[in-house]
C-alpha cells in the first residue's frame, strides 16, 4: 500500500473538524497505534504512510522515522485534530 494516512503540514482554516470526519481519523489512529510496525512517518511532510513504501506518495521524500514511540505520538496527534491538505507546488 502506498498511499499517506493522515497528513499534517498546513492548517485549516477550521479549528474543529465535523465530528463524523474526526472518528474516521480516529479509527485509522488506532488502527495504526495497534500495529505501529507496520507504519512510518515521512521527515518531509510527516505523513504516516505504510512501512512498505519506498517513497512518499505525497513530497515524494524517502527519509522516514518508523520509531514505534514515534508513529505511536504521531498518529494520536493526527487524529486529535482536523485533517490538512498538502500540494505538490508546496
Amino acid at each position: 500500500i502506498s498511499f499517506a494516512l493522515l497528513m499534517s503540514v498546513k492548517p485549516t482554516s477550521s479549528p474543529v473538524a465535523p465530528a463524523p470526519l474526526l472518528q474516521d481519523r480516529m479509527q485509522r489512529a488506532a488502527r495504526i497505534v495497534g500495529a505501529p510496525g507496520n507504519y512510518k512517518v515521512c521527515e518531509g511532510c510527516e505523513s504516516i504512510l505504510s512501512r512498505n513504501v519506498a517513497t512518499c506518495p505525497t513530497c515524494r521524500g524517502y527519509r522516514f522515522d518508523s520509531d514505534f514511540g514515534r508513529v505511536i505520538t504521531h498518529a494520536n496527534d493526527l487524529a486529535s485534530r482536523p485533517p490538512v491538505t498538502i500540494l505538490w507546488e508546496d
